[in-house]
């Protein structure tokens, strides 16, 4: 069923410029039925929740019909939604209520490959080589001489080899799981099924998409060898992540797709958008990828990828705002998500890498563009690095070892035993446990504790929205000379000046002559007319 009214908010085209975003990774979010998984009903329940925390739209990871082998980017039917989370009916309703509460909702598309258990793959298994059905993916003839060898070394994202052989000697590709079968994107029927797709998504109220492995839908032709047998096995993640010019990663053919996608994006009213997870070779390879005739938003991972020092933050902030500089378009900032270690782990052990994350959230916030948040961050949730190896599900794990489950354990909402009122009162069924460490975390031991990282988020959050100085319209930023390890700008509105000040010496630092603090990630100190900037703090200064 379409809503009755799937018209976006407002007539805003460029609410994306300076938006902020918050990913609710479904699967882990809020379970409204007591089964112990995240549900479009439950993001409905809490989305008053989200409206105070002060962020501008949801990307929801993807709810679609699907075996779960990937959590979900293993799709069987892009029009549907998996019973797991809930019904149509169910996603008309949450639209509505985003909506009617001011937020706006970006949903994951999945272009690159399908499930194996898409009716596609079903009918290209079925129907045998050279069949049009098999057409639609990337089949191929093996090397050796009864076609039992890969028919070239390309390597899984998951570990081993890109190629799975069916039983009738053929082969397919896929990138990631065996159970996501590429897609050949050079098949018109592939580009007409996923216009298709777009345009239902935005008929019912989308407001934008978040492109799944946006740059590897083109294969160079011929499938040629990449040539892994000279590298080391660290080269080869290297490249595996997208860093290098591989065959299958980032062909310049890929942005013909995206200029078809365009005009449907602009056909509809509201601004309705897309954001690229796209790696590439270099800062201006990636930002190819937007523009006024592609997509609008490309993440910059060099941020997220960022060293704790001042030096490594400049330079990614520089580089960034160079190259979106040159397309026109806003740079996009991201420090967690549901595929890397949360950064709370990855800045330190206990509270050093607490106050380190909340420092990085106020410079992040600070930047111009549009900052995506990533569930529980606001609650300086840490990565969960003692799962028991029988619960984890992500498939890198049983081929890697490595496993990205501990970034996706659900939140703690209130109460003193896990799951913490992820699910109905009295449940206590959730599909990863949460550590008895996150009772103190929760958004209810949280709330109105002057301090807690929940309401330095809302603080951050509140100022961004209404300051003048942190607007799509305000200036870019303006370095300030300050002592080593110390990182300081400006951003000014007519005669607001908001200076953010970073403070990753090593040592405390005075600040002054800056103004007011209106918020800080740690309590500063006075020295005389100065402000202590305690190590691995961030404040915020305003001068009127």
């Amino acid at each position: 069923m379409t809503p009755s009214n799937p018209t976006p908010l407002t007539s805003d085209d460029d609410w994306w410029r300076s938006a902020v975003v918050y990913q609710v990774y479904v699967r882990s979010f809020a379970d409204s039925n007591g089964d112990g998984i995240g549900d479009l009903q439950g993001i409905r329940q809490r989305l008053p929740y989200l409206r105070d925390l002060g962020v501008d739209a949801l990307w929801l990871t993807p709810f679609y019909t699907s075996p779960m082998i990937d959590g979900g980017y293993d799709v069987a039917d892009y029009r549907d939604v998996d019973r797991m989370f809930g019904t149509l009916t169910d996603f008309d309703e949450m639209i509505t209520d985003a909506h009617a509460l001011g937020l706006r909702i970006i949903v994951d598309l999945v272009p690159n490959h399908t499930s194996s258990q898409h009716a596609w793959f079903q009918a290209a298994l079925a129907a045998g080589p050279g069949s049009p059905e098999r057409e639609r993916y990337l089949f191929a003839e093996g090397k050796g001489e009864n076609g039992e060898l890969p028919p070239n070394d390309w390597e899984s994202i998951f570990g081993g080899s890109a190629w799975t052989r069916v039983a009738d000697g053929q082969w397919y590709l896929h990138l990631f799981d065996p159970a996501q079968p590429d897609l050949n994107w050079r098949h018109p029927e592939v580009r007409a099924e996923f216009e298709d797709v777009l345009r239902f998504w935005l008929d019912r109220g989308v407001d934008g998409f978040r492109i799944d492995v946006a740059h590897g839908m083109i294969k160079a032709e011929g499938l040629p060898d990449v040539g892994f047998s000279s590298m080391t096995t660290g080269q080869r993640q290297v490249e595996l992540l997208g860093k290098g010019r591989l065959p299958y990663f980032d062909q310049d053919e890929v942005h013909d797709i995206y200029r078809s996608w365009r005009p449907i994006l602009d056909s509809y009213p509201g601004g309705r958008m897309a954001v690229a997870e796209a790696w590439a070779e270099t800062p201006q390879r990636l930002a190819r990828y937007i523009g006024p005739d592609e997509l609008h938003q490309a993440f910059s991972f060099d941020f997220l990828d960022a060293t704790w020092s001042a030096d490594s933050f400049r330079k990614v902030v520089d580089t960034a705002l160079a190259e979106s500089a040159i397309v026109g378009a806003p740079t996009t900032w991201v420090l967690s998500n549901h595929d890397k270690q949360r950064h709370v782990t990855r800045y330190g052990d206990g509270p050093e890498g607490l106050r380190r994350a909340r420092a990085a959230t106020l410079l992040m916030l600070a930047l111009p563009g549009c900052a995506y948040l990533y569930q529980g961050e606001e609650l300086g949730l840490p990565e969960v690095l003692d799962l028991p190896d029988e619960l984890r599900q992500d498939p890198a794990f049983l081929r890697t070892g490595e496993s990205r489950d501990g970034c996706r354990v659900p939140i703690p909402w209130s109460g003193e035993l896990a799951p913490y009122g992820f699910g109905p009162e009295g449940c206590e069924l959730s599909w990863l446990p949460a550590p008895t460490t996150w009772r103190e975390l929760s958004v209810a031991a949280q709330t109105g504790v002057p301090g807690s990282t929940l309401e330095l988020y809302r603080a951050a959050l509140r100022i961004r929205r209404t300051h003048p100085a942190l607007s799509a319209t305000a200036s870019e930023i303006t370095w300030l000379e300050t002592e080593p390890g110390v990182l300081a700008f400006t951003r000014t509105a007519g005669d607001t000046v908001l200076t953010c000040v970073v403070n990753i010496s090593g040592a405390p630092a005075l600040i002054d002559g800056y103004g007011d603090p209106i918020v800080a990630s740690e309590t500063l100190a006075r020295q005389g007319s100065a402000h202590v900037l305690p190590v691995d703090a961030a404040a915020w200064f305003e001068r009127r």
